[in-house]
C-alpha cells in the first residue's frame, strides 16, 4: 500500500509542477467562466466550481506533504551520510531534527556563537563576505 501511494503521489506531484497542469486548469476556468451565461450563472454553476477546487485543493494538500516529507527525510539521510563519513564532523547531529524547535534554535545559536569566537581566518563569515564581493 505504502509503494502504491508513494508511486502514484509522486506522479501526481510531478504533474501538479508542470506547466502543462496549470494550463489545463486555467483552461477549466475559463471553460466555467464562459459557461456562466449559458446557465444563467446559477447557484448549481457556482457549486461545480466551489466543489471541484475544494475536493483538489484538499487532495492536493495530503500529496505535497507526502512529497515533503520524503524530500525531507532523504535530504536528512544524506546530510547524516555526510556526517557520519567527514573525519571531524560531529556525530551528535545526526538526527536533531527529531529535537524540538527549541532545541534546535539553541544548537544554532550555539553554533553561530562558536563561529564568531573563531580566530579571524577561519570565519565563515569573511568567506560570504567574499563571495558577496564577486557579484
Amino acid at each position: 500500500m505504502d509503494r502504491l501511494f508513494t508511486a502514484i503521489a509522486s506522479r501526481i506531484a510531478a504533474f501538479a509542477g508542470q506547466p502543462a497542469s496549470f494550463i489545463v486548469a486555467l483552461s477549466l476556468i475559463l471553460i466555467w467562466g464562459v459557461t456562466g451565461p449559458l446557465f444563467n450563472f446559477s447557484d448549481t454553476w457556482q457549486l461545480v466550481i466551489n466543489t471541484a477546487t475544494t475536493i483538489v485543493t484538499f487532495l492536493m494538500v495530503f500529496l505535497i506533504q507526502n512529497s515533503q516529507n520524503r524530500d525531507a527525510a532523504a535530504i536528512q539521510a544524506k546530510l547524516d551520510e555526510l556526517i557520519r563519513a567527514l573525519e571531524g564532523a560531529r556525530a551528535e547531529f545526526v538526527g536533531i531534527e527529531h529535537l524540538t524547535d527549541t532545541q534546535v534554535e539553541e544548537i544554532r545559536r550555539k553554533l553561530e556563537e562558536e563561529v564568531a569566537a573563531a580566530p579571524p581566518g577561519r570565519r565563515p563569515v569573511e568567506t560570504v563576505d567574499r563571495l558577496l564581493r564577486r557579484r
